[in-house]
């Protein structure tokens, strides 16, 4: 059975990665307290496609349906989008992806 991963990929300037990381335990922190929150797990290039400084949050949904309904929670959430505006600045490139798990 499928299941969807829902990813932000955040990549930060070089000399911003202490600022973007303490924004970023907020958002950790964030989501520990609230137990209705989706619950990602992040990520750090070591080596790979993407630099080393990026970040990545991933969670994974059972449904397509479930992934974008928790995308539509994180946009819509007023303490999630205070802490966004305090961390954008520090964002140089940002996408959003979904995928699907293939078992095969």
């Amino acid at each position: 059975m499928s299941e969807f991963v829902l990813r932000f990929v955040q990549e930060y300037g070089v000399g911003d990665r202490d600022a973007f990381m303490q924004l970023e335990a907020r958002f950790a922190a964030m989501e520990r307290r609230r137990p209705d929150w989706p619950q990602g797990r992040r990520l750090q290039a070591y080596a790979g496609r993407e630099p080393t400084n990026a970040l990545i949050w991933e969670a994974s949904f059972p449904t397509l349906t479930d992934a974008l309904s928790a995308l539509e929670r994180i946009e819509g959430d007023e303490e999630h989008e205070r802490l966004f505006r305090e961390q954008a600045p520090l964002i140089t490139r940002a996408r959003t992806e979904i995928y699907e798990t293939v078992d095969l």
